[in-house]
C-alpha cells in the first residue's frame, strides 16, 4: 500500500482599486461570478448556481470543448466583506475536496488587496492550479471594470 501524496499550499494576491465590498460581492453574485470565476478563455459558463450562506454551495459548469466542467463546493465562512472559505472540487478530475480562503484588506485609497489561498493541493497541479487563480483573480478585475 502506498501512502497518500504531500499536499500544497496556494497562495496568489491581486490589489483591486474597487471597495472591498464590491470586490467581496462579486464572489456571491451568480452573474458577476460567472464572468470570472472557474471561467476559461474557451469555455463557455453554462451554469452558475450559488447558495451564499454558511452549509450552503455552489455550482458553476463551464462548457470546453463540448464537454461540461463542474466547479462544486460548501461555504465554510462569510465574513463581508474580509473573509470568505470555502471547499472546492472539480468532480471531472477528482471527488477529493480542497479548502480554499479568500482575504480581503481594505486600503486608504478604497481600494483593497486580495489573497487567495488554496490548501491540500497535489503538487502535480501546484503550478496550474497557481495559473488558473491567477487568471481568475485578473479576470474578476475586468469582471468589475
Amino acid at each position: 500500500m502506498t501512502s497518500a501524496p504531500d499536499r500544497v499550499t496556494i497562495k496568489v494576491a491581486h490589489a483591486y482599486a474597487h471597495a472591498p465590498e464590491k470586490v467581496f460581492d462579486a464572489w456571491l453574485t451568480p452573474a458577476q461570478a460567472a464572468k470570472f470565476l472557474f471561467a476559461t478563455p474557451t469555455g463557455r459558463m453554462v451554469k452558475a448556481e450559488i447558495d451564499a450562506r454558511i452549509g450552503g454551495g455552489f455550482l458553476f459548469v463551464d462548457r470546453r470543448d463540448g464537454q461540461d466542467v463542474e466547479h462544486v463546493g460548501e461555504y465554510l465562512e462569510i465574513e463581508r466583506p474580509r473573509r470568505l472559505v470555502f471547499t472546492f472540487g472539480v468532480p471531472a478530475y477528482s471527488a477529493e475536496m480542497t479548502r480554499v480562503t479568500v482575504e480581503i484588506a481594505p486600503r486608504p485609497d478604497g481600494g483593497c488587496d486580495l489573497t487567495l489561498v488554496h490548501e491540500g493541493v497535489l503538487p502535480d497541479y501546484a503550478q496550474q492550479t497557481k495559473g488558473g487563480w491567477t487568471m481568475i483573480l485578473e479576470s474578476l478585475e475586468k469582471a468589475l471594470a
